[in-house]
């Protein structure tokens, strides 16, 4: 029988889990609500035992976790059971526990569906090939005439290829330099790589002028608006930051954690102070 401890502590899996904007979003939000609920950042190294990671997840104290890179694929794989959007794209930002069983989601993809809005993508142009491209990709599936991907890591965009495929998209890998050349054709530009978090980082698609009725969907927050959303801005296109992402990824994990519209709300002002202090 599972002791009677009950659930109270939150958790970020990653690499850097202690750098990120996580804990700083949710402690004040979790203080506010009155629920005695913490939120805490676990570091782990990308070669970290993860079978220990698993059993601290399964400790009667622990609520759920959510995990970013590049422990997403790991988090998807050590699920006792899936959501939908993490079945088809093999990623997971969120396990919950329950019981002694890790029910894994992918709030990530909501995020990317709510801010995009289901707007048809006549030309996806998806910089990065990792967890977020995964969930900008699905976010698109049955929406879009043709995707094109690149990564430097030619394995990582031949396997989200691969997905793509899978998924019925009409899509294709190209290089690098391919990228930046289709980057003006293109109505979605999605930057899933660290491009930006740097203050002297250009655009993540070089620089050259977008449609005019292009998006760009750049997944880096940082002190910083990044030269990728300035130079967006500069041209009149739609932008989507990575504050934007980290608001409606933690608004759709409200009612996974059994929270109600108040947490909603103080999420987003929480931010919004974060944001203006930052």
């Amino acid at each position: 029988m599972e002791p009677s401890t009950q659930p109270s502590r939150l958790a970020l899996i990653g690499s850097v889990a202690s750098q990120a904007m996580s804990p700083r979003l949710w402690n004040p939000v979790l203080r506010e609500l009155g629920r005695g609920w913490t939120y805490e950042a676990w570091d782990v190294a990308p070669d970290g035992d993860l079978a220990a990671v698993r059993v601290r997840l399964l400790a009667p104290d622990v609520m759920a976790a959510n995990v970013t890179m590049p422990h997403k694929h790991w988090a998807a794989e050590t699920a006792d059971a899936a959501a939908e959007p993490v079945r088809l794209s093999g990623a997971c930002n969120l396990l919950v526990r329950q019981a002694q069983r890790l029910v894994a989601y992918n709030t990530d993809i909501t995020a990317a569906q709510v801010l995009l809005g289901g707007t048809y993508q006549r030309h996806a142009l998806l910089l990065g090939a990792g967890g977020a491209a995964r969930a900008a990709l699905i976010a698109i599936r049955g929406n879009v005439g043709s995707v094109s991907i690149s990564d430097r890591d030619r394995h990582a965009s031949h396997e989200l290829l691969d997905l793509a495929r899978k998924l019925g998209i009409n899509a294709r890998d190209v290089t690098w330099q391919q990228a930046q050349d289709l980057a003006p054709e293109a109505s979605l530009i999605v930057n899933a790589t660290p491009i930006g978090k740097g203050t002297s980082d250009g655009p993540a698609w070089g620089g050259s002028a977008l449609a005019p009725d292009a998006v760009l969907y750049d997944f880096v927050y940082a002190r910083h608006s990044t030269s990728s959303v300035s130079c967006a801005q500069r041209m009149g296109i739609r932008c989507i930051d990575g504050w934007d992402h980290l608001r409606e990824q933690a608004v759709a994990m409200v009612p996974l954690l059994g929270l109600d519209a108040r947490a909603r709300a103080l999420l987003q002002e929480t931010l919004v102070r974060l944001r203006a202090g930052h």
